[in-house]
């Protein structure tokens, strides 16, 4: 399925900030009509408004909190491009003392939060005529770094997650499409401690852009990313991407 971006109504939540913005503003360099910047606090959201006026709509949305999401979904009734951004970040490895919390915390936004927005939405982009869906994954869904372990492990399942949201979501005519990307130059990623190898978040913004397009499931958009999408490729394409149950 293709999906161009020009004249659509989108919807990114973590807008305010860091990858999230570059995408809402991605979208709006390629023609989006108005996006969505679903965030905690919608007054952080205001550097966007500035920059572009009623195209950018504050919209109060919280992925620990299913009352958020769903008074979202009711707001952004027209919304035809859901781009779920926002994620969280916990420094632990399966040895930390904090472990345990690390993880609860980051499944919850990370994971749960997916379903949450997957749940609340996917009603609307059905009733729009199908859209598009657009996780936020990162190269750690496939490759474990021991010193992110409870991170990587909320991407991982996220990343199942939205494998199955792909078939599902696809039922209906919704485009879904899982970004991964490696190091990127944001807060997030310097807290990381990855700033020396990071890349720009517009490598992102276009690289989603691009995969809407073309209907790319995967989206590698920087030099690590790209390097692990080669090596994983052949996998995606024959055990991820295909129907193991035909036959």
């Amino acid at each position: 399925m293709s999906f161009d971006v020009n004249g659509k109504t989108c919807l990114v939540s973590g807008a305010n900030r860091g990858i999230g913005k570059v995408i809402a503003e991605t979208l709006l360099k390629h023609g989006a009509s108005k996006v969505y910047a679903a965030v905690r606090d919608t007054k952080t959201a205001a550097p966007l408004v500035d920059a572009h006026g009623d195209k950018v709509v504050p919209l109060e949305l919280d992925l620990s909190k299913s009352e958020t999401i769903k008074a979202a979904a009711q707001s952004a009734s027209d919304v035809t491009l859901v781009v779920n951004n926002a994620g969280v970040l916990k420094t632990a490895t399966a040895l930390s003392d904090e472990a345990f919390d690390a993880l609860k915390f980051e499944l919850d936004v990370n994971l749960f939060g997916l379903l949450r927005i997957a749940q609340a939405f996917a009603p609307v982009l059905k009733a729009n005529g199908g859209g598009a869906f657009v996780q936020l994954n990162s190269v750690v869904s496939m490759k474990c770094f021991p010193q992110f372990t409870t991170y990587c492990a909320s991407k991982a399942a996220s990343y199942s997650l939205t494998q199955a949201l792909r078939a599902l979501l696809g039922e209906q005519g919704t485009a879904v499409h899982s970004v991964h990307p490696g190091p990127i130059d944001t807060d997030m990623g310097d807290s990381a401690g990855l700033s020396e190898i990071a890349e720009p978040p517009e490598l992102v913004g276009e690289a989603i852009v691009t995969a809407l397009k073309s209907g790319e499931f995967h989206v590698f958009p920087d030099s690590m990313a790209k390097q692990i999408g080669e090596a994983y490729g052949s996998f995606a394409k024959n055990i991820v991407e295909a129907d193991l149950m035909e036959g």
